[in-house]
């Protein structure tokens, strides 16, 4: 459980209102050829739309974010804040009852402080769900993001899992070669092998399964990431393609709404991300649920 204090019982600073967020000097990333607007401005319009404790909130793990590594770069991806270094270090977003700092190597992250609140059954992620009232502690919290940006430096790669990206052939439209195998080991190996943006989504959609359906049995075959029920089959695959990751969901057909994507086998649909595209996870939990509880594919 996160280590947090009741903002009634905290000491307020002395020069911050609690009606405007900290003001911060965002590192933005490069602006990309077409790109409207850089991210740091699109993060300071998200702080601006939610506004009240959601936007002071983000606002003020922005800027311990920003203050404890000066290497630090704002991403806007997944319509959602990003910041990096030398990889993600996290992700910020905001739902009705909880802003949610997801790091994307979490679980190999020492949390002293027990920070971590959320995410906690996948292998690779980790969250921090801060609830109104509550104040992460600063000084832990920004431990937790030197940790992470250290674990994205040179030195990472010697502690990546077996089949890392390196040594992993890619096969037609960057999908990667990874040999059969039960678990999750193979999994992590396939994640750690998508090219650029598409390792992102394989990781959220990975601990957005393991989040849905506790116990999930995980495996690769023919080159994809698999999900089931023991004993029940598999409901759920991801394939890298060219332009986009496939979600393909087996008895597609029996959820409700349907996937967009149709199949030429009937009982299939597929979800189909894009790079840049809103990944609605409210969405995708109902679907993952839905096809969790069905017979699934025996193969």
């Amino acid at each position: 459980m996160a280590k947090v204090t009741s903002r009634a019982r905290a000491r307020k600073p002395a020069a911050r209102s609690r009606r405007s967020p900290p003001k911060v000097r965002a590192r933005a990333r490069p602006a990309v050829e077409g790109e409207a607007q850089p991210a740091s401005r699109l993060i300071d319009e998200r702080i601006r739309e939610l506004g009240g404790w959601r936007g002071e909130t983000l606002a003020r793990m922005r800027a311990l974010i920003l203050e404890a590594d000066s290497g630090v770069t704002e991403e806007w991806k997944w319509a959602t804040p990003v910041w990096s270094h030398g990889g993600i270090v996290c992700t910020g977003e905001a739902y009705q009852k909880v802003v949610k700092l997801t790091f994307a190597r979490g679980a190999s992250l020492p949390d002293p402080s027990r920070l971590f609140n959320s995410s906690l059954a996948g292998n690779t992620r980790r969250a921090i769900d801060i609830h109104e009232g509550e104040v992460v502690d600063a000084g832990a919290f920004q431990a937790l993001v030197k940790e992470a940006v250290a674990r994205n430096g040179p030195g990472a790669a010697a502690k990546a899992p077996a089949g890392a990206a390196r040594e992993v052939r890619l096969l037609s439209g960057g999908n990667p070669q990874i040999p059969k195998g039960d678990g999750d080991a193979p999994v992590r190996a396939y994640h750690a092998a998508m090219p650029g943006w598409k390792r992102g989504v394989g990781e959220r959609l990975d601990a957005l399964v393991a989040r849905s359906v506790p116990g999930v049995r995980k495996a690769v075959k023919w080159n994809s990431p698999f999900y089931g029920v023991e004993g029940r089959g598999w409901f759920l695959s991801v394939h890298c393609f060219e332009r986009f990751v496939r979600v393909g969901f087996f008895r597609g057909a029996s959820l409700r709404p349907l996937p967009p994507g149709p199949s030429k086998q009937k009982e299939v649909r597929y979800l189909d991300v894009h790079e840049g595209d809103a990944l609605d996870e409210a969405q995708v939990t109902a679907w993952v649920k839905q096809a969790a509880a069905l017979p699934g594919w025996l193969a």
